[in-house]
């Protein structure tokens, strides 16, 4: 009974990844190797003008930003950096509120040119949509990834929108992290 369950669950996850919904600012659906391709061109752009890509989540999704803003600078030669360094963090927060963590960090560190990929499974937490807020306003081109609900505010904020349908953290999170590492792997030239 256990081994049912655990094929249905990775049946599941890859059905939920491979039906990943991606649309463009306007709203206009793209393949997901469109939204790939876009993604690659968009933070090779950023580092060779001599920007940076930035990344931004709570909780394992933080996590899963200082895993991807390392393998992008170490692995894929792109200038990336995540914004969840503690005392920053617990700093802006208690200076400004929560909600701004992420958003001052913008206002202090970004230049118009760089890219933010902003992830939010619900799509609704505060401080992200903040985050993505302060971006455009400084110039940024953004990237979303969020689940849960077909209306959540994130999903149509970046110039590409990664959509993940489920309610269920594992499954979203572990989405984000498939598409992340599958755009970073074609930009250092797999080709299957």
């Amino acid at each position: 009974m256990q081994k049912s369950y655990v094929t249905d669950y990775f049946q599941q996850l890859h059905s939920l990844i491979m039906n990943t919904q991606s649309q463009d600012e306007t709203g206009a659906d793209l393949s997901l190797a469109s939204a790939v391709d876009e993604v690659i061109r968009q933070c090779r752009g950023a580092h060779e003008a001599g920007n940076k890509v930035v990344f931004v989540g709570n909780g394992g999704c933080a996590g899963f930003c200082s895993h991807m803003a390392t393998d992008f600078a170490k692995n894929g030669g792109i200038r990336a950096m995540a914004l969840n360094d503690p005392s920053a963090l617990t700093c802006l927060g208690n200076d400004f509120g929560y909600e701004f963590i992420f958003s001052k960090q913008i206002e202090y560190l970004g230049n118009a040119g760089d890219v933010l990929i902003a992830m939010s499974a619900s799509g609704r937490s505060a401080n992200i949509l903040g985050a993505v807020a302060a971006a455009k306003a400084r110039g940024f081109t953004v990237v979303t990834l969020s689940g849960f609900t077909p209306d959540n505010p994130l999903r149509s904020l970046g110039e590409v929108n990664f959509y993940i349908d489920s309610p269920e953290f594992g499954f979203v999170e572990t989405g984000y992290q498939a598409i992340l590492h599958c755009i970073l792997d074609i930009a250092m030239g797999w080709k299957g």
